[in-house]
């Protein structure tokens, strides 16, 4: 069974339908919605700060979520939205991703940036802080720039079949 524990008086709250892996770990003031699945070694520690996940979401084997302290000079909330994929070992730090993103495998989101609807930050891509990416757009690199812009096929072939597929392969662990 995943370690959920309760921190600061705040127990996390986890959706209707939601697959955790027995060794994800989550932590405080920590949200996540209906339908999502978070996958083995997945580390959401909301113990000094908010973390929120949307529906249908999925964080991958070994992601790291986190956030800077709410009395911070600059504090941040990681809020993640609908039908995301965050790729294996991640990490979001304090950051928004809109609904149907794609985050690949090592990248690093951090604090107060701002990833828009539809788009996707390749793989080993580092997303600086307070970086506003435009919704519909590929950001790869280190630092993150804009590559092009995500055309609807990509949308639906890469963004929203990753969220659909990993529904498919949450439900294997229901039965």
């Amino acid at each position: 069974m995943a370690l959920i524990r309760t921190l600061r008086g705040i127990t996390p709250e986890i959706g209707e339908g939601t697959f955790l892996a027995e060794t994800a770990v989550i932590i405080g003031d920590t949200t996540i919605g209906k339908d999502c699945s978070i996958w083995y070694n997945a580390v959401l520690r909301g113990d000094v700060n908010t973390i929120t996940i949307g529906d249908r979401t999925n964080i991958q084997d070994g992601v790291v979520i986190h956030t800077l302290y709410e009395k911070s000079p600059k504090p941040s909330q990681t809020h993640i939205g609908n039908d995301v994929s965050i790729g294996h070992n991640a990490t979001i730090h304090g950051a928004v991703i809109e609904d149907h993103c794609l985050i690949g495998m090592g990248s690093t989101i951090l604090d107060n940036a701002v990833v828009g609807h539809g788009s996707i930050v390749a793989a080993n891509s580092l997303v600086l802080s307070g970086t506003i990416i435009e919704p519909g757009s590929l950001y790869a690199g280190v630092p993150a720039k804009k590559v092009k812009d995500v055309t609807p096929e990509q949308v639906e072939h890469i963004i929203k079949r990753t969220a659909r597929d990993y529904m498919t392969y949450a439900s294997w662990y229901k039965e």
